[in-house]
């Protein structure tokens, strides 16, 4: 089995991601109405639901039982910096946290904005919020049905995504309550990043959609919404019908027409074509499939049990380079005299009435409300939520009347983040290129050479492991080929070691022993010496100067 190794290209970029400090969060100075960072005292204010209950149809039973927990990101952006996270995937969660005090729209912004991220990325399932009305929380039995004023918030909806916008209004007539959905609602792309919605609801019957801090969608909560706000003045009579003799057939079968004589039913759609002439370069005796030359059968293979071994088909190379092979037919072209089933013409109806429609009475539930947004006062916010993803993360929750403080907020806490996530994603992404570019062999020497400038050590041994890898798994000769730089740089190094070692051995081989020259004097040569003047006389080395006279000779 082929072992394990981290290219180089991919440690230096997480190495360089590694390398930023993240910053340490800090609570905001920022004031609102609501405002929750999740600190620690947040079980103070947040309540999950324990309610059961069961479905509109089907009758059957379910519990919110999904996990909260407030904990860091699972990539840690800023130190310290946590958020509310529903956990478990495929389960109902719900909680809230009511308002210390009401919040009544009228006559003000009412500004919504948050940060959610889908940190195991995007599935079915939601990471809406809900405003619910004032005084109708019961937080251990928070469901679906409690009554709320507004919903907000990205939804995936399998597939798409798009951002929520929803509120109750009362019909001031019957008292009773219609959500009305942006009719366009953004739809933005959902990834594991941070991602910031705003909503601001203006006294003017105005609205902005912001995601990430640009504006997404913008209009009138009286013309943008389905259904409208205000009904229509008049609506059909529900007691009118259609008269049994209305016609609102506007065309009729020409009864008159009849099929023309030369018309034949019979003639196919296409025939072959007689004047096509069989090309010079066809090969009709070669097949077009053939036995690939190349297929060897398997060590393992046993006819006995596997039965025998016939190589895979291959297309011809001779096909390819002619018109064609196998025997030639010709070709089929388009019948000329082909006119199909005839049918017979449509003429306009002399008995139309045109189209029916019932006729329109005055609504008896008509009312115009000129200002839709002096929504019902607030006094709680919710997550309700079921998704087929875990780990989604809520953080950086404004809810009260200024987009200038909200705008601060997101300066403070999500520009920060994407800031540092932006720069994460680029260096992992250049680590990414750089690792693919260096397995398919286009690394050049230049960029080996800016790795080396950052980090020697390690980027030599980390290449020289995975040359040896290479050669280990797929041979030397493969190896070069995939790595010829650093191939080529071992073998030169290697090269030049054999050279330097035999220029050393040269060096000891060609010395001379070194010759003693003798030290006494004498005035006359003696029988015996003169014996010996016809054998080499070794030589005594010359008297150590005077400066050296301080090393101890041995007698």
């Amino acid at each position: 089995m082929r072992g394990f190794a981290v290219p180089a290209a991919t440690l230096i970029g997480l190495a360089a991601v590694a390398s930023a400090e993240a910053p340490t969060f800090t609570p905001t100075s920022i004031k609102a109405s609501f405002l929750e960072q999740f600190t620690d005292d947040w079980s103070s204010r947040w309540s999950p639901s324990e309610a059961t209950k069961k479905t509109p149809v089907g009758g059957e039973t379910f519990s919110y039982v999904g996990e909260w927990s407030v904990e860091e990101p699972s990539e840690i952006i800023i130190k310290g910096d946590k958020g509310l996270v529903a956990k478990t995937k495929a389960t109902h969660h719900a909680i809230s946290a009511p308002f210390a005090s009401s919040i009544n729209p009228k006559g003000k912004p009412l500004v919504i904005q948050y940060e959610v991220k889908f940190q195991k990325g995007g599935n079915c399932g939601g990471g809406y919020m809900k405003l619910l009305e004032d005084g109708a929380l019961d937080t251990k039995e928070f469901t679906d049905t409690t009554p709320w004023v507004i919903m907000f918030g990205p939804d995936m909806t399998c597939p798409g995504t798009k951002v929520h916008f929803i509120f109750r209004h009362q019909n001031p007539i019957t008292g009773e309550f219609e959500e009305k959905h942006l009719t366009t609602p953004p739809k933005p792309t959902i990834g594991e990043d941070t991602k910031l919605y705003t909503l601001i609801v203006n006294p003017d019957n105005t609205y902005q959609v912001l995601v990430d801090d640009v504006e997404a969608s913008s209009g009138s909560l009286l013309e943008d919404f389905t259904p409208s706000v205000n009904p229509d003045k008049e609506i059909d009579d529900p007691e009118d019908s259609k008269p049994v003799d209305w016609v609102d057939d506007e065309k009729i079968v020409d009864p008159e027409a009849t099929k023309p004589a030369d018309w034949d039913e019979d003639q196919p759609f296409q025939v072959l074509d007689e004047e096509a002439v069989k090309p010079e370069d066809w090969l009709e005796d070669e097949p077009s499939d053939i036995a690939d030359p190349e297929a060897v059968k398997p060590e393992e293979w046993d006819n006995e049990e596997d039965g025998e071994w016939v190589a895979p088909t291959v297309k011809n190379p001779k096909c390819e380079e002619a018109s064609g092979c196998g025997p030639w037919k010709r070709p089929m072209k388009a019948n000329p005299l082909f006119k199909g089933k005839w049918t017979a013409p449509l003429i306009e109806n002399p008995l139309y009435k045109g189209i029916w429609a019932p006729r329109k009475i005055a609504n008896p539930g008509y009312f115009e409300d000129h200002n839709p947004a002096t929504l019902r006062p607030i006094g709680a916010i919710g997550f309700e939520i079921w998704s087929m993803t875990e780990d989604i993360l809520f953080d950086n929750i404004y809810i009260g009347h200024s987009a200038a403080d909200a705008k601060a907020l997101a300066t403070e806490t999500f520009h920060a983040k994407k800031a540092i996530e932006e720069e994460k994603k680029e260096e992992l992404n250049k680590a990414a290129a750089a690792k693919a570019k260096e397995a398919s062999g286009e690394e050049t020497l230049l960029d080996m050479f800016d790795k080396l400038k950052e980090n020697p050590v390690e980027y030599i041994r980390e290449q020289i492991l995975n040359f040896i890898e290479e050669v280990q798994v797929d041979g030397p000769v493969e190896a070069f080929k995939a790595k010829p730089q650093v191939g080529g740089a071992i073998l030169a190094a290697f090269l030049t070691l054999l050279g330097s070692l035999a220029a050393i051995m040269g060096l000891v081989g060609s010395t001379a022993a070194p010759v003693s020259k003798s030290t006494k004097k004498t005035d006359a040569v003696t029988a015996d010496a003169a014996d010996t003047t016809k054998e080499p006389v070794a030589t005594q080395p010359a008297a150590t100067p005077a400066a050296d006279s301080t090393v101890r000779q041995r007698r």
